[in-house]
């Protein structure tokens, strides 16, 4: 725009040059030629015209100018307006993808401490005892009602186990709670062949002499059952177990000591659920017989009632359709009576006794 208005100036500017040069060169006066008049008018009109049209220009230009100007102002306000409510929309939009992104951070952080504290629970003998301890009596206390078992019952050669469960046959089943966790953490984290090794054999060693400890020490002829639960709280390790070490497991077979994980134990826990039921059901035999003997009494007396109520009812629909019958003979007497319509047949009057006292024939 700049570069047209500096041209159209340069054009004006020239134009006047060569006008006032023009004047300058004329020459004096000479003898008035009409032809070079009118030639001259005819410049001088054409110059007018020309600064009239260059005026002209100027000022459509100068309006083209100022109206494309306003036009572009407009469109980079508005494009402002957009840009400034996409930024801030964006800008919002990132405030809650950080605020998200935090409160992820602070999950993870917490979880982390609690692993570190789980760790440390694991790290530690007796809290990795009361860890153990504490799932096999949830599960217990979930799936058993009160008086069913005990936790830390005293045998008879004085032991106490984890957790005793009272069968109906007076023989507790036992359940013990502890599991070798540092061999089993050392063989989880062996880089080496020996360092496997050993600690296999540590395990084995371990879990050996847990079974042989059960098995002595809760096995008792008469007073528990002959086999006994050792509770492992961990699926995976359970897994373990059973994949590398089947010798072991054969071992504790033989020895009556049946390795479970907590979804094994839930579910000896439904099946001695079920026994327990069954065996109450079957001391409560004699009372249920009783008692469905007695209900079977109530029920035939209601039957009997019930036939009764029934004999009644017939009898009263029978009054009640004689008492119908009477009552239309005496309609139809009483309508001869008004239209005086007697006929030569002798009827003798019969006084029509109380229903209840004696019973119509069918035909009165």
């Amino acid at each position: 725009m700049s570069d047209t208005l500096l041209l159209v100036t340069g054009l004006v500017i020239a134009i006047g040059l060569i006008a006032v040069i023009a004047l300058l060169l004329r020459k004096q006066p000479a003898p008035v030629d009409p032809a070079a008049e009118q030639r001259l008018r005819e410049l001088n009109a054409r110059l007018d015209a020309m600064g009239s049209w260059l005026q002209n220009s100027h000022t459509q230009l100068q309006q083209t100018v100022n109206t494309r100007l306003d036009a572009v102002s407009q469109n980079l306000g508005e494009s402002m307006k957009t840009s400034t409510k996409n930024t801030t929309e964006h800008l919002q939009q990132l405030h809650v993808r950080l605020a998200v992104i935090d409160s992820a951070q602070k999950n993870i952080t917490d979880l982390a401490s609690t692993v570190t504290s789980l760790q440390k629970v694991f790290d530690n003998k007796q809290r990795r005892g009361a860890f153990g301890q504490g799932r096999m009596e949830a599960i217990v206390a979930d799936g058993l009602p009160q008086g069913a078992y005990e936790f830390q019952f005293t045998l008879s050669n004085n032991s106490r186990p984890d957790c005793c469960i009272h069968m109906p046959d007076k023989r507790h089943l036992i359940i013990d709670a502890k599991f070798p966790l540092e061999a089993t953490t050392a063989l989880e984290n062996a880089k080496t062949d020996d360092e496997r090794l050993q600690a296999t054999r540590q395990l084995r060693q371990n879990l050996g002499k847990h079974i042989g400890d059960i098995s002595e020490k809760y096995l008792i002829k008469g007073e528990t059952q002959e086999v006994a639960f050792m509770f492992i709280p961990s699926e995976s390790m359970f897994a373990e177990l059973y994949d590398e070490f089947d010798d072991v497991l054969q071992k504790a077979y033989r020895a009556g000591v049946i390795i479970v994980s907590p979804s094994l134990l839930m579910l000896a826990i439904q099946v001695v659920q079920q026994i327990q039921k069954d065996a109450r059901m079957r001391e409560a035999a004699d009372k249920i017989l009783t008692e469905v003997g007695l209900m079977i009494g109530d029920v035939q007396r209601l039957k009997d009632r019930v036939e009764n109520l029934d004999k009644h009812f017939g009898n009263v629909n029978k009054d009640i359709e004689q008492i119908v019958t009477s009552a239309e003979k005496i309609l139809s007497r009483g309508e001869k009576i008004q239209g005086v319509d007697f006929s030569d047949d002798t009827v003798t009057a019969q006084i029509i006794p109380a229903p209840m006292t004696r019973k119509l024939g069918a035909g009165e």
